[in-house]
């Protein structure tokens, strides 16, 4: 005679319930059950799918993307302005050295980077984000992807990017700007060129960092030279190719000494 199946233990997959934590329903009968309520839609399993899908279409989008600079900067930057047709020029100028511009998607600052790349003939990214008012891709995004989750979005931004070129902008600019930093000061992430545009706009918040900040000693001494400042279109092309070059420079001295190494461990 089988033995009676215990009602007060229950496997749902990997998963071992008992007493009231047991189910009334089985998995499929809720997933195929369409009477049944939406609530499961906003569960926290369900949320981590649907964090997995995002990290797998950006990644599957971005894969190939090759050398790429996120541009960064207000939304609420008005087209025409001074500001704007800054970061019209620097997004021509990054695609015509080589990158991707990669920006938020959005209005501002990221349409006039996105304008810029397209014009030149680049490659145009935007990486949008799902917000309580409505924000859509602007026109110049030749390759975009809207994200529900921030920290998501993030991490495309800093995982396909080699720079961060930084214009003025509110409280969202600021916060991918140091994160940036802190990814790159605690080595969290390869270093890379940080630069803000706009001497102006954001030589008060240097001069803060430098004034306060360091002589408090809540940083090192090196750590402003993570940022590099300037008004000039040209001069942050220069930044981001040399720290490139000199990236790529130690890299190939790192790989020639572990040669040298290896070549010595197997004579002795």
């Amino acid at each position: 005679m089988e033995s009676e199946v215990n009602p007060r233990k229950h496997r749902q997959g990997p998963v071992m319930l008992r007493g009231k934590a047991v189910p009334q329903t089985t998995t499929d009968e809720r997933l195929l059950d369409e009477r049944g309520p939406s609530d499961w839609l906003h569960a926290d399993p369900w949320r981590v799918l649907r964090i997995q899908a995002e990290f797998v279409e950006g990644f599957g989008l971005l894969a190939e993307l090759g050398k790429a600079v996120s541009v960064f900067g207000s939304a609420r930057t008005p087209r025409g302005s001074e500001e704007y047709e800054l970061g019209v020029q620097i997004g021509a100028k990054l695609v015509e050295a080589g990158y991707a511009v990669i920006t938020g998607g959005g209005p501002g600052i990221m349409e006039a980077g996105n304008k810029g790349a397209e014009e030149a003939g680049g490659v145009s990214v935007g990486l949008g984000i799902e917000l309580p008012f409505e924000q859509e891709m602007n026109e110049y995004v030749g390759v975009g992807l809207e994200f529900r989750y921030f920290f998501v979005r993030k991490t495309m931004f800093v995982k396909y990017s080699q720079a961060f070129v930084v214009l003025p902008g509110g409280f969202g600019t600021l916060d991918e700007l140091f994160e940036a930093i802190t990814l790159v000061q605690t080595r969290k992430i390869t270093r890379f060129p940080i630069v803000l545009v706009g001497t102006d706009y954001w030589g008060g918040l240097l001069d803060w960092i430098k004034a306060t900040m360091l002589p408090a000693g809540k940083i090192s001494p090196t750590d402003p030279e993570l940022i590099h400042l300037t008004d000039d279109p040209d001069e942050v092309i220069q930044v981001i190719r040399e720290a490139h070059e000199t990236a790529a420079r130690e890299r190939e001295e790192a790989a020639a000494a572990r040669a040298t190494a290896e070549t010595a461990g197997n004579g002795s």
